[in-house]
């Protein structure tokens, strides 16, 4: 099966090394390229560890109340199974109402905090933000001393992390666009 993903990403790549050859014949300089592994950064980065450590132990506290709610969930299902033939019709749609409730309120419970744009998102970057910060700073830090023009994540998805600002050809693309 095709996954346009990867073809989106292989023709980003292809457009990108054209451009990075139209830019270097042009200025007839070398053009330096270096990448990083962020991965290999982050697992050894102790700061890092501490923020993932921070991290999963607000995870765990959430999985425990995640487990008490399911739990929770579990016993009136059960209660109302041994009970329902004795029960009569409204203590049946209470009960019933009940168990949907407290399941409404489970898969809730999920999405706020695991579900896309949750807090588990929202907790990620607040607690990574500085060592994030670290590493950027340090990426730009080492691309201008080695005098590098172009530094990729190589454990992202072609992700450009620095760009020596002399190759920045978007006002003379918005130019040709607007007609100058």
């Amino acid at each position: 099966m095709i996954d346009l993903k990867q073809i989106s990403k292989f023709s980003f790549f292809l457009i990108f090394l054209f451009v990075l050859s139209l830019v270097t014949r042009t200025t007839e300089s070398q053009t330096k390229v270096g990448y990083i592994d962020s991965k290999k950064i982050i697992d050894n980065l102790q700061e890092a560890k501490d923020a993932k450590m921070k991290l999963d132990n607000i995870v765990s506290d959430w999985q425990k109340e995640l487990t008490t709610l399911q739990d929770s969930l579990k016993r009136v299902k059960d209660d109302y199974d041994k009970k329902k033939l004795i029960l009569t019709d409204p203590m049946k749609l209470q009960k019933e109402k009940e168990i949907t409730d407290l399941d409404a309120s489970i898969t809730s419970y999920k999405v706020r905090k695991f579900g896309e744009g949750g807090e588990y998102y929202a907790k990620q970057t607040e607690v990574m933000k500085t060592v994030y910060d670290r590493i950027f700073k340090a990426i730009e830090t080492v691309a201008k001393e080695g005098d590098y023009d172009y530094v990729f994540d190589r454990s992202s998805d072609l992700m450009l992390l620095f760009v020596n600002e002399k190759y920045d050809l978007t006002f003379k693309v918005i130019k040709i666009i607007e007609g100058k």
